[in-house]
């Protein structure tokens, strides 16, 4: 359990909430020391577990983002889905299948990118303060390393921060390289599975037999891996319908976007009451909108944020945009 309580030592739990790439960069942390202390320690599954564990609880209370999206508990007291929480969660079903088919229509096959290369991206973050009603709108761009060799820039609300190259043998989720995401199954139950596993033997499982934390797990994961603009063809509508079939999602009707549009939110109740946290779709042609997202400063102010992709491309170093 050292390096469990290492993990957790080094999280300041006094710190400024993170937003954006920061936050990002504490998730990556956490999943590769998850999936590291698979390679290392095969033989004693207990680790695994308690590692999982002690990440899940930082990244709750500490780390939660838009792509980690939660919402009110529909379960009975003994924790079985009662029969709101299989209405809330067929709708969600339905938007994120009419996600994954909007997809399908609208994708190409994208250009592979280089090891040597960088994944650009550019997001407007739409912050309002909720006590004055103040808005400032921030545009944030980040290069990332593909191969992670090389370090990678990127914004949290305006600030240039640095993210330094893996070490040898390590990687960040969601994988940049593209052999990496070409492995990715496309079946949405072996894709939840796969990434369930964290790289280790299949276990025979299906997604009805995670527990909660699996599906809370399982959940993140996949909500990460969205949040990566160039996948290959199939992959992004293959994780809306893996979304669609992880327990505990629900919907949120009649939500803003970042653009004023009006749309439906999706958000998952595996780990407490937050439901001001959602990805937001279009609510007739289920085409992804962007998120909401709620962060509180050192000084206490809350903000709400709204957010989207504008851009993204294939560059060849720091700085150069498609």
């Amino acid at each position: 359990m050292n390096d469990e309580l290492e993990l957790l030592r080094k999280w300041d739990a006094d710190a400024a909430p993170l937003t954006g790439p920061a936050r990002d960069r504490a998730r990556h942390q956490l999943l590769n020391a998850m999936a590291h202390a698979d390679q290392r320690v095969t033989a004693d599954p207990g680790r695994r577990d308690a590692l999982r564990l002690a990440a899940a609880a930082v990244v709750a209370t500490a780390v939660t983002g838009t792509a980690v999206l939660f919402g009110t508990n529909g379960s009975g007291e003994d924790g079985t889905p009662g029969a709101s929480t299989l209405r809330v969660e067929n709708a969600a079903a339905t938007v994120l299948n009419g996600a994954a088919a909007w997809e399908r229509e609208q994708e190409k096959q994208p250009v592979a990118p280089r090891g040597d290369q960088f994944i650009y991206s550019k997001r407007i973050i739409k912050e309002t303060e909720q006590k004055t009603g103040k808005v400032k709108t921030y545009t944030d761009e980040m290069w990332d390393s593909v191969d992670v060799s090389k370090p990678s820039l990127a914004m949290e609300l305006g600030r240039e921060m640095w993210e330094q190259p893996a070490e040898k043998g390590g990687g960040v989720w969601p994988p940049r390289q593209w052999t990496e995401l070409k492995t990715l199954p496309q079946d949405p139950e072996q894709l939840v599975m796969a990434i369930i596993s964290l790289g280790s033997s299949p276990d025979g499982r299906s997604i009805s037999d995670l527990d909660k934390l699996e599906r809370y797990e399982a959940y993140w994961l996949l909500g990460e891996l969205l949040k990566n603009p160039l996948l290959p063809q199939g992959l992004r509508p293959a994780a809306y319908e893996a979304l669609a079939r992880v327990p505990g999602v629900k919907t949120i009707p009649g939500v803003k976007d970042s653009a004023g549009r009006t749309g439906v939110g999706i958000a998952h109740t595996g780990r407490g009451s937050y439901e001001n946290k959602y990805l937001i779709f279009d609510p007739v042609s289920y085409e992804f909108l962007g998120f909401r997202d709620e962060r509180t400063s050192t000084s206490g102010k809350k903000y709400i944020q709204l957010s989207h992709v504008v851009d993204w491309g294939i560059v060849d170093r720091v700085k150069q945009r498609p």
